[in-house]
C-alpha cells in the first residue's frame, strides 16, 4: 500500500504528463479506409487511428490531445467537440437484421458514407427503400454510435418524380416561397398595375408575337420586327417583373437568395411563383403587360446599329409554338399566314444576325441534341435525336442581339454591372498556350491572343484544321470560365467587346439584376446596385443549381441505362467527348447519355499526353473523336450517379506497324 508522499509523488508525475501533452482544434478529414487525419488550425495534419474517427464525422471541428506515435509522429486522439459537420441531411434507409439505419447522402461530402442507426422511436415509419430526410439524433462523440431521426419521408424509388424531389432535398433547395414573403408578393401585386402606369411608352399597336414551347405559361419575351430601306428595326419586349419587386423591396433578397429557376425533364421549381410569373408578368397573348421593349437598327449585313431601352406597355398578338413557327418558316404550314408579316421580317434579320456572328465573331458550336420521352412515373421511356428549329435559332439570334445592347447600355453609363466576362486564356497555362500554339497553329505564334481579333483567329483555324488530332477540343483546357463581373471586360469566347443577359428575367436572377439597373439608367439614377462580392455569391449559387438539374438528370439517365443493359446486355457504341488524365467521357451514339471510362487501376497501364490530348497504352490509345464500344460497369463512387463505363477490348488498338504504313509516315525516298 502506497503512503501519502508516494500518492503525491504519482499525482505530481501525472499531472506534470497531462500538462505536456499539446492540445488543439482541428477539422477531421476522412478517407477511403477506417483512419482518418485531423488538420489543426496551425496547418499541421496529424493521424487519426480508426477507434479515434469514430467518435467524430468527417468535416467536424473537434478538440484534439496529440501524442506521438510509435514511428514518432503525431498522433490525435478525440477530446470534444466544438461544432458538427451537418445538422440536417438526405440518404437512404436500409435494413441490417431487424434494425434500420440510414445511409448519409450529403451533397458535396462523397466520403461519409458512414452508416446511421434509426432508433424506433425516431423512424416517423421509414421502411427500406425509403428516400429520407433525417437529423443527427446523437452524435458519435460519445461512444462511437450515431444515431439519426427521421424528419420527412420523401419517397421510394417507385414514386413519380423522385429524383427531383430527392434532389432539391438533398441540395436544401425550396421549391416554394415561404408564406411570410409570399404574403408580401400578394399585398404588392394587389396595389400595383404598373401596365396602366401613364409614364410607360404605348407599343400596344406593333404586333408582337411571342414564340415559345406550347406549354410554356411564364412566356418572357415577345419579338416584332420592320423592314427598312437598309435593314430592319428589331423590337424585343421582355417581360418586367421588376415594376412589382424594385430594388428597394426586401423580396428582392428572395430572389437573390433563389437566383434561378431549376429546370428537370419533366418539372420546373419556378424562381418567382406562378401568380406574378404567369398572372401578371407573362406576355400572354392579347393581355395588356408591362414590359422593357430594347429598340434596334440591324443593317442588311446584320450589323448592330442605334438601340434604346423603354419602359413600355405592350400587348402580344398570338402565342406561338416553335414547332408551329418552324413549319411555316420550312413552307410546310400555311396556318400562320395572319402573321406572315412580322415572322418573315423576324426571319430575315435573325438569318443576317447570324451570318454577321459567324462572319466576324464566335458562334458555339452545334452538336446533335436528343429529346427524352418520359413515361408516367416521369422515368425515360425513349430518348430521339432532334436538331434545332429554325424557330428556335431565330428567338436565340434575337435574345443575343438584345443582352448585346444592354451590356453596350451599362457599360456607357458606367454602370457596376452585371457584364457577363470571358477573360480567353488562363493566366496560369500561357506556356502551355505558347507550346500549344508552336506546335498546331505556328502562323499565329506573333499574334495577340488576349485580343478578340488573335483569339478569333487560332480557334477559327482550329475549328477548320483538317488534323487527326482534336484540336478545337484540345485547346479548351488552357481556357477560363465565363464570370460575372461589376466592370466591363471582353466575351472571348463570343468574340464580343461586351456582353450580359438579360431576356429572363422571371427565370433568371441575373436578367433581373440587369433590369434594374436598365431601369435606373433610363431614369437618370446612378447604376449602382451591383457588387462584386455579390456576383460572385450569385454565381456560387447558379452553380449549386446546374449542378441539382444535372444530379438528377444523371439518376434518370443511369436507370435507364440498366434498364437497356438488362434487357440486352451487348456494348453500345459511342465517342469520346472529354479526355482526362485518367480517364475519358464517351457519348453514346443511340441516346446522346455520358459515362466515365475510369482507366486507374487496372493492369493495363496508361499515360497521357498533354500535346497529344492522348491516353496510351502499349496496344491502345484514346482521345477526343476516338470511337468505342463500351458496356455499362456501374456507379462512380464519388459522383453521384454518374455512370461507369467500360471499353471493350478491341477498343482503341493501336494498328499494327506494316511496311506499307511505314512508308506512308516516313514519306517518299529522296534517293
Amino acid at each position: 500500500m502506497l503512503d501519502r508522499n508516494a500518492l503525491d509523488q504519482l499525482k505530481g508525475l501525472k499531472n506534470k504528463m497531462e500538462s505536456e501533452k499539446e492540445r488543439a482544434e482541428g477539422v477531421v478529414r476522412g478517407t477511403a479506409a477506417r483512419y482518418g487525419f485531423a488538420r489543426i488550425d496551425d496547418g499541421r495534419e496529424v493521424f487519426l487511428p480508426p477507434d479515434e474517427m469514430l467518435k467524430a464525422f468527417p468535416g467536424d471541428r473537434v478538440n484534439l490531445c496529440l501524442r506521438q506515435g510509435k514511428d514518432k509522429r503525431p498522433v490525435a486522439e478525440i477530446e470534444g467537440l466544438v461544432q458538427s459537420s451537418i445538422d440536417e441531411f438526405t440518404g437512404l434507409c436500409v435494413a441490417k437484421g431487424k434494425a434500420l439505419f440510414v445511409q448519409p447522402d450529403v451533397a458535396g461530402r462523397p466520403e461519409l458514407q458512414r452508416w446511421m442507426f434509426l432508433p424506433p422511436q425516431a423512424r416517423n415509419g421509414a421502411t427500406p427503400g425509403d428516400y429520407l430526410r433525417c437529423a443527427v439524433h446523437r452524435h458519435p462523440i460519445r461512444d462511437g454510435r450515431p444515431q439519426a431521426k427521421v424528419l420527412e419521408k420523401l419517397g421510394n424509388a417507385k414514386e413519380a418524380g423522385i429524383e427531383n424531389k430527392y434532389t432539391l432535398a438533398k441540395h436544401k433547395v425550396s421549391r416554394c416561397w415561404d408564406e411570410e414573403s409570399l404574403g408580401q408578393l400578394k399585398q404588392v401585386l394587389a396595389e400595383r398595375d404598373p401596365a396602366n402606369e401613364g409614364e410607360r411608352e404605348d407599343f400596344t399597336d406593333l404586333s408582337f408575337v411571342t414564340i415559345d414551347a406550347a406549354r410554356t405559361q411564364d412566356i418572357d419575351d415577345a419579338l416584332y420586327a420592320e423592314v427598312t430601306s437598309d435593314g430592319w428595326v428589331l423590337y424585343v419586349a421582355i417581360a418586367d417583373p421588376t415594376a412589382f419587386i424594385d430594388a428597394e423591396s426586401s423580396l428582392r433578397e428572395i430572389l437573390a437568395k433563389r437566383a434561378s429557376s431549376v429546370y428537370f425533364h419533366g418539372d420546373v421549381v419556378p424562381m418567382l411563383p406562378e401568380l406574378i410569373a404567369q398572372e401578371r408578368c407573362a406576355l400572354a397573348e392579347d393581355e395588356l403587360r408591362p414590359a422593357l421593349v430594347c429598340r434596334v437598327a440591324v443593317s442588311e449585313g446584320g450589323e448592330l446599329g442605334e438601340h434604346r431601352f423603354f419602359e413600355a406597355r405592350i400587348r402580344s398578338r398570338a402565342k406561338l409554338s416553335y414547332y408551329a413557327v418552324d413549319r411555316y418558316l420550312g413552307g410546310h404550314d400555311d396556318a400562320l399566314i395572319c402573321h406572315a408579316t412580322p415572322l418573315e421580317a423576324l426571319y430575315q434579320v435573325s438569318r443576317a444576325l447570324r451570318a454577321q456572328r459567324e462572319a466576324k465573331e464566335l458562334v458555339m458550336e452545334e452538336r446533335r441534341e436528343y429529346r427524352w420521352i418520359l413515361d408516367e412515373q416521369g422515368h425515360i421511356d425513349n430518348i430521339e435525336p432532334c436538331e434545332k428549329l429554325l424557330s428556335q435559332r431565330l428567338v436565340e439570334e434575337c435574345m443575343v442581339a438584345t443582352n448585346r445592347c444592354a451590356a453596350e447600355q451599362l457599360a456607357e453609363a458606367k454602370a457596376t454591372g452585371p457584364f457577363v466576362v470571358h477573360d480567353g486564356f488562363r493566366r496560369d497555362r500561357l506556356k502551355d498556350r505558347s507550346r500549344f500554339v508552336e506546335l498546331y497553329a505556328p502562323d499565329l505564334k506573333d499574334s495577340d491572343l488576349d485580343s478578340r481579333e488573335g483569339y478569333r483567329a487560332l480557334l477559327t483555324q482550329l475549328a477548320a484544321a483538317e488534323h487527326e488530332l482534336p484540336l478545337r477540343s484540345m485547346v479548351n483546357r488552357l481556357l477560363t470560365r465565363a464570370r460575372l463581373s461589376k466592370k466591363p471586360g471582353k466575351h472571348m469566347g463570343m468574340s464580343l467587346p461586351l456582353y450580359t443577359n438579360c431576356t429572363s428575367p422571371l427565370r433568371k436572377y441575373l436578367d433581373f439584376l440587369v433590369h434594374l439597373q436598365l431601369k435606373a439608367v433610363l431614369r437618370g439614377d446612378d447604376a449602382q446596385l451591383c457588387q462584386q462580392e455579390e456576383l460572385e455569391n450569385l454565381s456560387q449559387r447558379l452553380n449549386k443549381l446546374r449542378q441539382v438539374s444535372l444530379e438528377a438528370e444523371r439518376w434518370l439517365a443511369l436507370e435507364y441505362l440498366q434498364r437497356l443493359n438488362n434487357a440486352d446486355p451487348k456494348p453500345w457504341r459511342g465517342q469520346v467527348t472529354h479526355m482526362g488524365n485518367l480517364g475519358f467521357t464517351v457519348r453514346l451514339d443511340d441516346n446522346g447519355l455520358e459515362g466515365y471510362v475510369d482507366l486507374k487501376g487496372g493492369k493495363e497501364k496508361f499515360t497521357y499526353d498533354k500535346w497529344t490530348a492522348t491516353l496510351k497504352s502499349k496496344a491502345r490509345q484514346f482521345r477526343v473523336t476516338t470511337e468505342v464500344a463500351v458496356t455499362l460497369a456501374g456507379e462512380d463512387p464519388n459522383t453521384a450517379h454518374l455512370p461507369l463505363f467500360k471499353v471493350t477490348d478491341d477498343s482503341g488498338l493501336i494498328a499494327p506497324v506494316t511496311s506499307e504504313t511505314s512508308s506512308e509516315a516516313t514519306g517518299p525516298s529522296t534517293g
